[in-house]
């Protein structure tokens, strides 16, 4: 039989920017973060002024660009910083003891330099770089050469700021953007911090091939975070409670690709539960939610725009917003349509094998009253994690669970986490830092003998075999005939289902 070849599309670098992804913008070394959406007519604000994005396309991540005034309108240029800077900083770091300069003698009374606004206004209009009037402020200034040689630097850096600030080209991942989140606006992704983050990934034992459960009410931060690590295999299914799904905007930042979107599916709590063969009219019935989500999609990305974010301040606060300022030219670029509603055929999977982990993320719902509505949804074994802002909603979570016989292996974990400053005889923690992450419950799934089964487990033979799996045989002669088993994890109390000499 011959085989067809599938017909191959452009292949996209992803560590190259293209016409129509999402990129983290920094500006100034961490001063400010702008999430946006590269094309032709997509602009970045700094200052008072408009810069377009056109340059950054095509441009490989973390690439510098830095403000260039053109004989129109300034612009953004590609910097690459010299070498020679970085060797004398270095060589300088050494020499620093042998000094004995120091600043006590300094005044800071305005009128130590003497280029005026007008003079840099005029160095403006006559093309000069915003390096060469970095360099004019320094030889102007009466004070500079009195200041130690962190003072320079520090003054240096203050109107490279001003005067030649500089952007670079992040690429938008798991990390990057939970960092951008956390620093600008940490209530919209639940105050959860990347190393809370990463630890909850670990918990839930998200690997290749696996079949996640998410509870994502973080604006679809982790929902993102489990289909990057699954890498284009297994699936990720965002569930919620009720008839309306929760926002995952975040994961149009990803930049996923066709085949990892196609990995994230939505599916209501309602329609994971339900046992019944759906009938024809249920299927038109579920084939009309699938376009009513779909249209509701596109609303949904319609508000969110290009996800273009910048920072705006308001009364002293910055905040990340979505803004649309792309042109009508942007209209082709779209991004990869990630979340759709689960096919019949992917419910059906999940309820005969189960979900191999589970992870909650909503701070604003009750821990305890998820943990008891999913977790018979998982497979045995299998371990759960739940996020949360605060101790005690976990503690109580935790002791529930204990009192129930629900699960095994319970331990609340808070991720601790501290910043430094790597320089040159100056290393030391940073001075302001966050004081928690959040807390992390995690555990594994046990059946108590005598339960009934729970949904996933098939009951029906197998339509290739005329006999039972070992695995639902096990299951469902332990619910006939509850007795303790031998090898149990807790003696006399559960059974390791997942043990060689049960299911064996």
């Amino acid at each position: 039989m011959s085989e067809s070849k599938p017909e191959s599309g452009p292949v996209i670098n992803p560590r190259v920017t293209c016409e129509g992804c999402s990129v983290l913008l920094d500006i100034n070394d961490g001063d400010r973060l702008v999430f946006a959406r590269l094309s032709a007519g997509s602009t970045l604000k700094i200052g008072n002024k408009t810069y377009s994005l056109q340059p950054l396309i095509g441009c490989p991540f973390g690439s510098l660009f830095q403000v260039e005034s053109g004989k129109e309108k300034p612009y953004l240029s590609r910097f690459v910083p010299p070498t020679e800077e970085n060797n004398v900083q270095d060589e300088g770091g050494s020499q620093l003891q042998e000094e004995s300069r120091d600043n006590r003698a300094i005044i800071d009374n305005n009128q130590a330099q003497t280029l005026t606004g007008e003079d840099i206004d005029a160095m403006r209009r006559q093309g000069a770089t915003g390096n060469e009037i970095v360099e004019a402020l320094i030889a102007n200034s009466a004070t500079f050469d009195k200041k130690t040689q962190f003072s320079q630097e520090k003054y240096r850096l203050k109107k490279q700021k001003k005067y030649a600030p500089r952007v670079l080209l992040r690429r938008p991942f798991c990390r990057s953007i939970c960092e951008a989140y956390f620093k600008k606006y940490p209530a919209r992704i639940g105050f959860l911090r990347v190393d809370a983050l990463s630890l909850l990934l670990s918990m839930a034992n998200v690997t290749a091939n696996s079949d996640a459960l998410v509870v994502d009410m973080v604006g679809g931060l982790v929902t993102g975070a489990v289909a990057e690590r699954l890498g284009g295999t297994g699936s990720v299914c965002s569930t919620y409670l009720g008839g309306t799904p929760y926002p995952i905007e975040i994961i149009r930042m990803f930049n996923f690709s066709d085949e990892i979107c196609k990995r994230i599916l939505r599916c209501s709590f309602n329609d994971l539960c339900s046992v019944q063969i759906e009938t024809g009219e249920q299927v038109s019935q579920h084939e009309d939610d699938c376009t009513m989500e779909s249209q509701s999609n596109e609303k949904t990305s319609l508000s969110i725009g290009t996800e273009d974010v910048h920072l705006s301040s308001n009364n002293g606060d910055t905040d990340l917003v979505p803004e649309n300022k792309l042109s009508s030219s942007s209209k082709t670029c779209k991004a990869p349509k990630a979340g759709e509603k689960a096919p019949k055929e992917a419910i059906q999977s999940w309820k005969e094998n189960g979900f191999s982990s589970l992870i909650i993320a909503a701070p604003e719902q009750d821990a305890w009253g998820l943990v008891k509505d999913f977790l018979p949804l998982l497979t045995y074994s299998a371990p759960f994690a739940i996020y949360h802002q605060y101790l005690q909603p976990l503690a109580t979570c935790m002791h529930n669970l204990q009192l129930e016989k629900m699960a095994i292996g319970l331990q609340i974990s808070e991720p601790w986490l501290r910043e430094y400053q790597v320089l040159p005889s100056r290393t030391h923690p940073c001075m302001q830092m966050s004081g928690t992450g959040g807390y992390i419950l995690s555990e594994f799934q046990v059946a108590q003998l005598g339960d009934p089964p729970p949904p996933w487990v098939n009951l029906s033979r197998n339509k290739n075999s005329d006999r039972i799996s070992n695995r639902n045989f096990w299951l469902i002669f332990q619910w006939l005939n509850p007795r303790p088993c031998s090898l149990s994890m807790v003696s006399g109390k559960y059974a390791n289902w997942d043990c060689a000499f049960c299911i064996g």
